[in-house]
């Protein structure tokens, strides 16, 4: 590591199948778009840049329930154009050079604008964006020859040069000038040729737009154009980081929000401290937000923040609008760790969501639970505590169970619980799991008593418990019962504080800070840790190539779950890992890791 930069602008840090229609582009001013598991209206009305209501009206039933699958129209409408892109969805037979033709923009501005867009998953009801040839800029991926200015109807066709030929002969091939061949091909002003490099061919100015019947040679194949529109893959010798988190206490940040933020910090800290011992250089460069949007303008401003390979920004709400906005013009990573709602992310290819949303997390549960759950029976408890917070999780939960054809009831227990109604609920031949409607401690405490004497008189049955999340942080309360009553809960964070990486980190922090780490969930020293160690630890593995392979960097997290998916072709990642930790009635801990 060659440095560390600390630079704080009000305070001075001391921290050390598919089917779909024939016509998928209508000319009613729509296009189709295939619901992927996780998505929601609100989420596909944002990648659109539509309202909600603008899907509903198009699709009536949508505002009830929309499943993974279903193929929904989107109007394509003038708030869209706004970002000087159209949409456009993939059909049977179709071809990138084909589309090149058809909206009069280059392969290398395509790939450009849909990063996520590859010669692989290049198929029928992909959605792609298409940019004016004007506005396209080059992002993540584009091509290392900057794409020629060319005009609507300035060109017929595209050509691939082949061993030995020169301007004269392919310029003779198309009945052209040289002169014609170079004006539609600037970078041929220097008289030189590539071999695999793909040339406009320009209609003869003698003849008239769209007249020219001569056909072109040898179309380019999808695989040619895509390696064509790829960067050369570069190291980063020495890593440029930003840091940017709200380190002074004010009045929009509460005193228990910025202690965790802190914390956060000081686990990052150590991650850069165990990288150096690694051999990766990194320079970094901490700022204090304020939580502000002004002192983050202010601190954008800077040229030296031009120069980021990635920025790790703690921020929210209007706060991540300049961020975003800075990170995708300067093509730098920012990566967002709490929050768990960033619209920024369905149109901005440079963001990176830890903190999973709703709906993409819960499809993710559902979708475990019903391929390790699906033979048995599931009796959902109502304690009448009325947990709204877990109320769409329920429902969604339920749905996705009549959908896969698997038996479950509610009770509902009321004040007075009765073990003897939780019995008669259960089927003796198969296994029963309860999911109580509510992630309080206070109803773990009221239910836990029941089911415990029910597994103690009916030994025999075949029981299971499933919760929430935060039920890692009642472990000291009903750790016994979580045992003896074989229980799951799912989560992105988890780690068992005996694993050795846990207790060598937890021994690291209070070395370096003289204090523990507090009792969260998740534990955001460890999160610092774990962000920063993935992120740079992946940049340093794989340079410019690291969002294609996400999947191939060398890193066991402590605490974090990551397995980050593009939102579309156009967008950026989200976190989709989820674990099952279960709590065995034989006294193990085990994390369930699902691929």
């Amino acid at each position: 590591m060659k440095f560390i930069h600390t630079i704080c602008f009000s305070l001075a840090l001391s921290l050390g199948s598919l089917n779909l229609p024939v016509q998928a582009q209508s000319s009613n001013g729509y296009f189709l778009h295939t619901v992927t598991k996780g998505q929601s209206l609100y989420s596909i009305a944002s990648m659109y840049n539509v309202s909600t209501q603008d899907i509903i009206q198009l699709n009536p039933g949508s505002e009830t329930r929309i499943r993974a699958g279903e193929v929904l129209k989107i109007p394509q409408t003038q708030s869209s154009n706004k970002s000087n892109k159209t949409f456009h969805t993939i059909q049977a037979g179709e071809t990138l050079y084909q589309l090149t033709v058809k909206y009069n923009v280059t392969a290398q501005a395509i790939c450009a604008a849909n990063p996520g867009l590859s010669a692989s998953n290049f198929r029928i009801g992909q959605v792609i964006s298409i940019p004016m040839q004007e506005e396209s800029q080059p992002a993540v991926a584009a091509t290392h020859t900057p794409a020629p200015e060319v005009r609507k109807n300035d060109w017929r066709d595209m050509h691939k040069v082949q061993r030995k030929e020169t301007i004269y002969s392919i310029s003779r091939m198309y009945g052209i000038t040289e002169e014609e061949l170079i004006e539609a091909n600037p970078e041929l002003r220097n008289g030189k040729l590539k071999k695999g490099r793909f040339l406009f061919i320009p209609y003869p100015k003698q003849t008239a737009t769209g007249n020219t019947v001569s056909q072109p040679s040898n179309v380019p194949t999808n695989e040619e154009l895509f390696n064509e529109s790829k960067a050369d893959r570069k190291s980063i010798k020495t890593i440029k980081a930003a840091v940017m988190l709200p380190l002074k206490l004010n009045s929009s940040i509460s005193q228990a929000e910025q202690s965790r933020i802190t914390e956060f910090y000081e686990g990052f800290l150590i991650a850069v401290d165990s990288l150096k011992k690694q051999g990766v250089s990194m320079d970094i460069y901490t700022f204090d937000t304020n939580g502000t949007t002004s002192t983050i303008n202010s601190i954008l401003s800077q040229k030296t923040m031009e120069d980021m390979d990635i920025i790790f920004g703690v921020a929210s709400g209007e706060t991540i609008k300049p961020l975003a906005q800075f990170a995708e013009k300067h093509q730098i990573r920012l990566v967002i760790p709490f929050t768990p709602k960033v619209d920024q992310v369905f149109n901005n290819p440079m963001i990176y969501q830890v903190n999973t949303p709703q709906s993409y997390l819960y499809s993710e549960v559902y979708e475990h639970f019903i391929r390790k759950f699906k033979n048995n029976n599931v009796i959902f408890l109502d304690d009448g505590s009325g947990d709204r917070e877990k109320a769409e999780f329920i429902k969604g939960l339920k749905s996705e169970l009549k959908d896969n054809k698997v038996k479950f009831t509610q009770l509902q227990l009321g004040n007075e619980i009765d073990p003897n109604k939780v019995i008669a609920a259960m089927d003796t031949t198969a296994q029963t799991i309860f999911i109580p409607t509510s992630g309080k401690n206070t109803a773990l405490t009221r239910l836990l008593p029941h089911l415990s004497m029910v597994r103690r008189e009916h030994p025999h049955f075949d029981m299971h418990l499933f919760g929430y999340p935060e039920w890692q942080t009642y472990t000291q309360d009903h750790l016994a019962s979580f045992y003896e009553l074989d229980t799951y809960f799912y989560s992105s964070f988890y780690t068992n504080n005996l694993f050795p990486a846990a207790i060598n980190f937890t021994h690291t922090y209070r070395h370096w800070y003289s204090k523990d780490m507090s009792n969260t969930f998740p534990k955001y020293g460890m999160l610092g840790f774990d962000i920063g160690y993935f992120f740079m630890k992946g940049l340093a593995q794989e340079g410019n190539e690291l969002e294609s392979n996400l999947n191939r960097i060398e890193v066991v997290p402590i605490q974090t779950g990551f397995k980050f998916e593009r939102v579309n072709n156009w967008g950026g990642f989200i976190n989709r890992k989820v674990f099952f930790v279960h709590f065995t009635k034989d006294y193990e801990l085990i994390k369930l890791d699902f691929e």
